[in-house]
């Protein structure tokens, strides 16, 4: 018997059709039809990014990644919640062709070392705390360990700057990130996500690009073409309205995504108790 393996590949038909293009590459098309439209929106810190710049700063964070000697392939975790380093994060791992892990941000020390070992990340990007959880004291008590474990950068620390910084000084060495994208499938994993883990351990989900992209795609179809016309009340939620405003790069279709709350990427801090409601005005 043959010991070669056969990937099966499913798909349905469509009435719209779908992206066939890396997120990276998805991204610098919409940034050079774009290049002044607002990309991201950190409330809590009065920063916006236009797709220019939001597509030049990931790209230095991806070179950076590339520069501390993370592949294609390789693990890269985020701990952290609702913020705008998550979002640079998922498009600069995913222009490098590094698969991000999500973390739950309410995790426990057990929970949090299950998921790095499973998952087999090299390189944890944290927050520093998160309401009560104190994330570098506790990265500290599971790392030993963690043989794969290699580095933890906190966000807002120079650790979190010094990844900039290596890109920047790597770009004049001849773009290595131009090579790397151009290994890359949009089929290529890129991102797992762990399920809650009630009837046992958490079970690692993994995405791609194609995943990823299309799903914002139809998120940005199923949004009214005539913002203007439309608006969303916010009803009811235990958090402040304080998140990022991310919208997927598919202003081509003339549409956005809606705000998204605090629990958005926070799973579990306050998803039960908030709702979006279409309201037609006039």
């Amino acid at each position: 018997m043959s010991s070669e393996v056969t990937l099966s590949y499913g798909y349905g038909v469509s009435a719209i059709p779908l992206l066939g293009e890396t997120i990276g590459a998805n991204l610098r098309r919409v940034a050079a039809a774009h290049p002044d439209g607002e990309a991201l929106v950190d409330v809590p810190t009065s920063r916006r990014w236009t797709y220019a710049v939001f597509d030049a700063e990931t790209d230095m964070l991806a070179r950076g990644l590339i520069a501390v000697g993370l592949a294609a392939g390789d693990r890269v975790g985020i701990w952290a919640p609702n913020c705008a380093e998550w979002v640079q994060l998922q498009y600069a791992t995913a222009k490098a062709g590094i698969i991000l892990v999500n973390i739950n941000p309410a995790y426990r020390s057990h929970e949090l070392s299950y998921a790095l070992r499973q998952s087999g990340v090299r390189i944890l990007v944290s927050a520093e705390r998160f309401k009560t959880s104190d994330y570098r004291a506790m990265i500290g008590e599971v790392r030993p360990d963690l043989a794969a474990l290699e580095d933890a950068i906190f966000i807002g620390t120079p650790q979190w700057d010094a990844l900039f910084e290596a890109g920047q000084a790597v770009a004049a060495d001849g773009d290595l990130l131009a090579e790397r994208e151009a290994s890359l499938s949009f089929d290529d994993p890129i991102n797992i996500q762990y399920t809650s883990g009630t009837t046992g351990f958490p079970k690692g989900a993994t995405l791609s690009h194609h995943n990823i992209l299309n799903n914002a795609l139809f998120i940005g179809e199923d949004t009214p073409s005539s913002w203007n016309a439309w608006r969303w009340q916010r009803w009811a939620w235990a958090t402040p309205p304080n998140a990022c405003t991310w919208r997927p790069s598919t202003p081509a279709s003339g549409r956005r995504s809606a705000p998204r709350s605090p629990a958005c990427r926070a799973c579990g801090t306050g998803s039960r108790s908030w709702r979006w409601s279409w309201n037609r005005r006039g």
